[in-house]
């Protein structure tokens, strides 16, 4: 069977995240985002972990509640800041881990993503202790991921580098970023949505397709694994321009820069902001000789914006949560059963019938690979806009460097 999963998602009981992250409301907008299965984050927390209890088991190491699947994990901060994402196969893993690690976090209880003071060899050796895995969480992300602070896997992991068997290369990144690094060769890459609100713009605005026999977390490790025929079929994401981190770029006024311009400003801005690395020079400084090998167990990794997005620009809707705009989406899904559907599949005259011309030409131009994309860096988010909607935004992103635009067309010519 084939499945579509989210595997790195927080709770409500995670800083900045919504007050409806349930695991109720999760259960009931994946599916309508065509989500079968989600990751549960957040699981080392008490009352989180609660919540998780009070659904189906299904075995020791998944759950069920509405017809959507959960498997154990969390995300949890480390030495430098890193973050690594950790997938258990049991309660009783859980509260294992929880408890080797206790005496080396003061917030266990108080943020569903808690910070361990231990290295990523220490945090990988507790996790095997319970039979969990981990990797790293938006690997090439400034400030908290694994790349912005250590040149490999060995230097984060040591002597457990060769157990990392997955990768979450994060918004700012695809596969083509991943696949610029040697070491990377035989990791399966991850593209989860990382969402602090389970509504359509956020909760899997990336995932993964898996191929396994069931919805159950040996099912997903073997696939990790790529054992006895279990395997990632499809890797799904944002353009890695949207991301807030692509380019380098000044987090204080949003000014991007080329690597070469930051290294003779010596990382320091026009308005003396500190300019910070992008995630794409990151990726190609990290990389032998800026070539793309791409292995032969890789899957296709299809690139993809929320529908939400599409609608509001479509209709010069400036907030995404207007009721204009919320009831433009639940006809589409309520016509079509899930957003996934209704951007990749459905057919265009059937989309303008229900929802206008003016969205089905969104999700065509979409299709079509017709948006352009002004890159984002610095922490602020990049631009997609559809055609003949780009002027005023093109224009209030005149700072940026006109030379970063692109079409989302150009994105998949860049591989």
């Amino acid at each position: 069977m084939e499945f579509n999963a989210d595997l790195h998602i927080h709770g409500l009981y995670s800083r900045a995240t919504s007050r409806n992250m349930t695991i109720k409301t999760l259960a009931k907008e994946s599916g309508r985002k065509g989500m079968s299965l989600l990751a549960t984050g957040d699981c080392l927390h008490s009352k989180w972990l609660a919540e998780v209890k009070a659904a189906d088991k299904v075995d020791d190491g998944t759950f069920e509640l509405e017809g959507t699947r959960f498997i154990l994990s969390t995300e949890v901060e480390a030495a430098k800041r890193v973050h690594h994402l950790i997938y258990f196969p049991s309660i009783s893993a859980v509260e294992g881990f929880k408890e080797s690690v206790s005496k080396f976090s003061t917030n266990l209880e108080a943020d569903g993503r808690p910070n361990i003071k231990l290295d990523g060899e220490e945090l990988a050796m507790r996790a095997q202790d319970v039979e969990a895995y981990i990797g790293p969480a938006h690997a090439f992300t400034p400030w908290t991921g694994m790349y912005a602070h250590y040149g490999s896997l060995e230097e984060c992991y040591g002597s457990m580098a060769s157990h990392v068997k997955f990768l979450e290369l994060g918004l700012s990144a695809d596969s083509s970023y991943g696949d610029l690094i040697r070491e990377l060769a035989d990791i399966t890459f991850l593209t989860n949505s990382d969402a602090h609100s389970p509504y359509a713009i956020r909760l899997a605005r990336e995932f993964n397709t898996i191929r396994a026999k069931d919805m159950t977390f040996d099912e997903v490790m073997k696939a990790i694994k790529r054992e006895k025929g279990r395997k990632f079929v499809l890797n799904v994401g944002l353009p890695p321009q949207e991301g807030k981190y692509n380019e380098t770029a000044c987090p204080r006024c949003f000014e991007h820069y080329t690597l070469e311009e930051a290294v003779a400003r010596r990382w320091r801005c026009s308005c003396r902001g500190v300019i910070k690395k992008g995630v794409r020079d990151r990726a190609k400084e990290l990389s032998d000789d800026g070539v793309v090998r791409r292995p032969a167990h890789r899957p296709d990794y299809i690139h993809i914006i929320p529908l939400g997005e599409i609608i509001n620009q479509a209709l010069g809707i400036s907030s995404p949560y207007t009721k204009k705009g919320l009831a433009t989406w639940e006809r589409l899904i309520t016509e079509f059963g899930n957003e996934v559907k209704v951007l990749l599949e459905v057919d265009i005259s059937a989309i303008r019938e229900l929802a206008g011309k003016e969205v089905a030409e969104g999700v065509e131009a979409f299709r079509t690979g017709k948006v352009v994309i002004i890159p984002g860096g610095g922490g602020e988010y990049g631009k997609v806009l559809l055609p003949g909607k780009s002027i005023g935004m093109e224009q209030k992103a005149s700072k940026k460097k006109k030379d970063g635009q692109m079409t989302l067309m150009d994105s998949y010519k860049e591989k």
